[in-house]
């Protein structure tokens, strides 16, 4: 897999994006891992960014592949989304000291047969979004992150889109294998309130970044960082 790097401090950070994104959604977030002193790697999943495409996409061959490329054990491992998932089914295998899991892909809205025939076709149309679309539906977003998205969106191979609405392909982890925070978006729609509680009854922390969306780190990127206050 392609990954981007940022300083070069003794102490490894693994960053993993989310669907239809790369390692540019981490612009932000890396190089203030860097200041703290991690050398950060992030990674472009298969199907994403400077990442070859693949003839098949699960959840599971994306974890496979960030273990095959982390050659060392990290102190820290963050994922976003998809990312999230993909860590949770990566975390025995990496064992990092901790997990930051960010607004992750535990589960997924509920769909009709109707629905999952009809979601293929949107995720789609949602690749060829304009700058301006993308803009207008994300106020918050610094102007570069609204053109990393247009260039993430051109790269991404649809033929992922199976891996999000295929029913018992998102699922949240029975159990938590190293200290870790999970950071929800407000409002998130991929972990709610029921399945939050139960993540902090196995002993994950949980946080919410008040007026967030999906993409925390975008969204308020200083609210993001708070959020991560004694984790880093």
């Amino acid at each position: 897999m392609y990954t981007r790097e940022w300083g070069s401090g003794a102490r490894y950070a693994v960053l993993v994006h989310g669907v239809m994104s790369d390692s540019r959604n981490w612009r932000t977030v890396g190089p203030a891992l860097a200041e703290r002193g991690y050398h950060v790697i992030a990674v472009d999943l298969r199907g994403h960014g400077h990442s070859p495409r693949a003839a098949e996409y699960t959840a599971e061959l994306f974890a496979q592949d960030v273990v095959d490329t982390v050659q060392v054990r990290p102190e820290l491992v963050m994922g976003h989304s998809l990312g999230g998932l993909t860590v949770s089914l990566a975390i025995e295998r990496l064992q990092p000291e901790r997990a930051i899991y960010v607004d992750p892909a535990f589960s997924g809205p509920a769909l009709t047969w109707w629905q999952r025939m009809l979601a293929p076709a949107f995720l789609r149309s949602l690749t060829r979004a304009s700058a301006v679309r993308i803009a207008k539906k994300n106020p918050r977003w610094d102007p570069a992150d609204v053109a990393i998205e247009v260039e993430t969106f051109k790269a991404f191979d649809p033929a992922v889109i199976p891996v999000l609405i295929t029913p018992g392909s998102l699922r949240a982890p029975e159990a938590m294998h190293v200290p870790s925070l999970v950071v929800l978006a407000d409002n998130s729609q991929l972990v709610k309130p029921e399945l939050a509680e139960r993540l902090r009854a196995a002993g994950f922390e949980v946080r919410v970044v008040a007026g967030s969306g999906h993409t925390i780190a975008r969204d308020d990127f200083d609210g993001f960082m708070r959020a991560l206050d004694g984790w880093i």
